[in-house]
């Protein structure tokens, strides 16, 4: 399962250039953070695929975050959030408007009273999952094969080994486009497979709080760790660019990859893209492929599955942009 996380709130679609801006040397308003124009999205994202942002911005603090959303309204532009990138595909045509990456959110503090961790929603899971291990800390070792962010995996209520997010989550803190910071509890979020009520919303993780238990031999945590991330290389390719799971395992007995597989495509392809042959659940970028031949092939596995088991595979990667299949 991999996690990354978006919502788009769209005033006005059209692609065009902002009104009384230079694309050059540009700042928020108030600030230091760049604002940059046509940023390729590929390098930013797991697949290596998709076209540019028409404008991008990477806020380090809370109030670079309000500033971005106050930019985006006034200049009537639709907003896309990137976390790390792991769970998108994004358009060959790239995005219109303003896309807000979080990676640059990054804090972290851990509580030896409570035992809780306050994290930014921009730092890596998996690092923070290495750090608990370190300090033996209980409680996140299944999230170290996760290439997402603590803000996408709150979003995603990301999970793996039997373990999720909602497990061990205490709160979160989220930003509205409007500018106001609500704390939102566990049972606000409303939690279920793979998902909360953040999923699709406008609302921004900000950061979250985590219970974890200290007091562990921090080399028993670790071991225990590395087993966990063994487990996944093992079972899953880590070797070419993906999205990691493509699609939400469906209610029943078997998963999505059991059901890709037994209609014998793994290995299948269309352009550079191919279902991996190490679990079938994974499509793998094998190098020059277009976000259009991800997006075609996905068509197909659901159209195969469907047919002889008449189960609809819902995509568990977040599809932006444009696409004409």
């Amino acid at each position: 399962m991999t996690v990354s996380y978006q919502t788009r709130r769209v005033v006005n679609p059209t692609i065009g250039v902002p009104t009384n801006t230079q694309p050059e040397s540009m700042y928020l308003p108030g600030t230091k953070c760049p604002l940059k124009s046509q940023v390729k999205l590929a390098p930013l994202t797991s697949f290596r695929v998709g076209g540019p942002a028409q404008w991008y911005v990477s806020p380090k603090n809370l109030e670079e975050l309000k500033q971005s959303f106050a930019w985006a309204t006034e200049q009537q532009l639709p907003i896309t959030l990137l976390g790390a990138g792991s769970n998108l595909l994004v358009s060959d045509r790239g995005l219109p408007g303003l896309v807000i990456g979080t990676k640059g959110l990054r804090h972290t503090h851990f509580d030896l009273e409570t035992g809780q961790v306050r994290v930014a929603a921009g730092q890596s899971i998996a690092r923070l999952a290495w750090k608990a291990a370190e300090l033996g800390w209980e409680g996140l070792e299944w999230a170290v094969g996760i290439p997402g962010t603590v803000g996408g995996a709150v979003v995603m209520n990301a999970g793996a080994h039997g373990s999720c997010a909602a497990d061990i989550l205490v709160d979160t803190q989220v930003l509205s486009p409007d500018g106001a910071v609500e704390l939102l509890s566990l049972k606000d979020l409303g939690y279920r497979y793979r998902t909360s009520v953040l999923q699709g919303g406008d609302r921004l993780v900000t950061e979250a709080t985590f219970q974890l238990k200290p007091g562990a031999d921090p080399a028993k945590v670790t071991a225990t760790t590395a087993e966990q991330l063994e487990q996944r290389r093992l079972t899953q390719p880590y070797h070419l660019p993906s999205c990691g799971s493509v699609f939400r395992n469906p209610g029943g007995q078997h998963g999505a990859g059991w059901l890709i597989e037994q209609m014998g495509l793994k290995g299948y392809q269309i352009g550079s893209a191919q279902v991996a042959e190490r679990h079938a659940n994974f499509i793998l970028n094998c190098g020059g492929a277009k976000a259009m031949d991800i997006y075609r092939l996905i068509l197909y596995v659901q159209e195969q599955v469907e047919n002889h088991w008449s189960v609809k595979l819902e995509p568990e990667v977040r599809i932006l942009g444009q696409f004409t299949a």
